[in-house]
């Protein structure tokens, strides 16, 4: 009896240490960010602030080109994020379905490609960028937010693709409709969580991107968010309250779409592929 109880509470209590691991960092990041100065620099750490103040909200908001930098980051990502899905969804379809010479080939290049470090491309993609005279451009993030998170999207819509009853497809064909009709009708509708949980790594992938920007936009203007967040400093050193109020507010539309995708997600494993 105590063995068996024992096996119940060591996976919680290990579960709940590492969930807590994993959230004070981002509870101390809010905390702070409503702390005062005082509080911020203090000795003993406060785990409340006692008098909660907004005025680092308002250093980060007012910051300069702050709105324009919120302009570029949403095109950048969701142009990127979009590109990327519509091309992994008919990549992956034919990957998962049709039977072609070298398509072992196609599926490895993808996964090394996924593998490889970036690092390694960012002297030559600088150079192609400069020498096209496209340097602080939005044109060349996108592209190259989209080709960084195509490959792990092709390879997982494919598993999702693959994991959907042949049958479905075939008696959708059987009843009249073509190949494309029977994706759209059939298949597409069933891809639902894929399509969720890539668009997800998509859109947390190319928000997050930091040093490319920085190698390609020197340009305040047209840059993203990421390089934002470096630039709360006064005379006296960093401005941590300041900082980690912009690091919340960067933070916020990642839950807010975390949320949203999951409820999501949930109810496309279940919305229905037949009728009753």
């Amino acid at each position: 009896m105590r063995k068996s109880l024992l096996g119940k509470i060591w996976p919680n209590a290990t579960a709940l240490v590492l969930f807590a691991g994993f959230v004070f960092p981002v509870y101390w990041m809010f905390n702070t960010a409503f702390k005062k100065n005082g509080d911020i620099i203090s000795e003993d750490p406060v785990w409340f602030p006692t008098s909660p103040t907004f005025e680092h909200f308002k250093t980060a908001v007012n910051a300069e080109h702050f709105w324009t930098l919120v302009r570029n980051s949403v095109t950048v990502t969701v142009v990127a994020v979009g590109l990327s899905l519509l091309l992994a969804l008919f990549a992956s379809f034919a990957l998962a379905r049709m039977r072609f010479k070298g398509r072992k080939g196609v599926i490895l290049v993808f996964m090394i490609a996924q593998m490889a470090p970036w690092e390694v491309m960012v002297i030559a993609i600088y150079m192609i960028v400069r020498d096209a005279d496209m340097l602080n451009s939005l044109l060349p993030l996108t592209l190259f937010y989209t080709v960084m998170v195509l490959p792990l999207t092709v390879i997982t819509l494919r598993n999702y693709v693959a994991a959907v009853p042949k049958d479905l497809e075939e008696s959708a064909m059987v009843d009249g409709c073509t190949r494309t009709q029977a994706f759209v009708k059939v298949i597409f509708p069933l891809l639902a969580p894929g399509l969720m949980a890539t668009s997800l790594f998509g859109f947390i992938t190319a928000w997050n991107e930091f040093p490319m920007v920085l190698i390609l936009n020197k340009d305040a203007e047209a840059q993203t968010l990421p390089l934002w967040l470096s630039k709360f400093q006064t005379a006296f050193g960093d401005d941590w309250g300041a900082t980690m109020a912009a690091a919340s507010l960067f933070a916020i539309p990642i839950l807010l779409l975390f949320l949203y995708l999951q409820r999501k997600a949930v109810s496309g494993l279940t919305s229905g592929a037949v009728k009753g």
